[in-house]
């Protein structure tokens, strides 16, 4: 089973909020992998928006991404373009 973990900072000027949350989860549940989000000592589910908006991860926040399974190359290619265009496709 494939495993990649990779850090990446929160580019959005309201931060990991409920919309960007949400889609993020919507592009975990394309591939077969287990995702967490992790910030210091906090884990989350990539699975759970709950989860992720507990991380309370403001910009600047830098994210631990940890993706297993399958499909982890091609999901994390997934994860990374997301937040590299946070900025400019998820303003509100």
């Amino acid at each position: 089973m494939d495993k990649i973990e990779k850090e990446i900072t929160v580019i959005n000027k309201k931060g990991l909020h409920a919309r960007p949350a949400a889609i993020f989860v919507g592009l975990v549940e394309k591939f077969n992998v287990t995702v967490t989000l992790s910030q210091g000592e906090d884990k989350v589910s990539g699975k759970s928006i709950m989860g992720i908006l507990m991380l309370g991860a403001a910009q600047g926040t830098v994210l631990k991404i940890t993706v297993e399974g399958s499909d982890a190359p091609a999901a994390m290619a997934e994860f990374e373009k997301f937040f590299s265009k946070q900025e400019e496709e998820i303003v509100s």
